[in-house]
């Protein structure tokens, strides 16, 4: 496994605007369709906001009407890790980077095949690293 990143909490705010900062550090959500990867429909790579690693592909990106981007799989399953979130009266399962705990979202069982399962993720949680293919 690859080392963890740990950085102070001016470290964060320093590297991250305020909604990232808040998103990824403080577990907050952006309002649905506002976040700037909600309806992007490049092929890349969508990696954390906060250390780089690379989160999710867009092979694996679909519109689940939510408007937050959603993917049915991780880019492999190291990438993220994820806990239970007793947050706002309901309990939901929370994905974190697994390189530094950034918040990126909640994964839901109600996703489409092969896996069944909806990672629905924060646009300010994430940084869109288009590949060449539509160049």
């Amino acid at each position: 496994m690859t080392e963890k990143v740990v950085k102070t909490e001016e470290e964060w705010r320093a590297q991250l605007s305020a909604e990232e900062y808040h998103v990824t550090r403080e577990h907050g959500t952006e309002r649905a369709f506002t976040g700037r990867y909600h309806n992007e429909k490049r092929q890349g790579r969508y990696d954390c906001i906060c250390c780089g690693q690379p989160l999710f592909a867009s092979e694996t990106k679909y519109d689940s009407g939510t408007g937050w981007p959603s993917y049915w799989a991780p880019i492999h399953d190291e990438a993220v890790a994820t806990k239970t979130d007793r947050s706002w009266f309901m309990v939901r399962t929370e994905v974190l980077c697994s390189k530094c705990d950034a918040h990126l979202g909640h994964v839901f069982p109600d996703g489409p095949a092969p896996t069944g399962q909806r990672f629905c993720m924060n646009s300010a949680s994430l940084k869109f690293e288009p590949s060449d293919k539509d160049e």
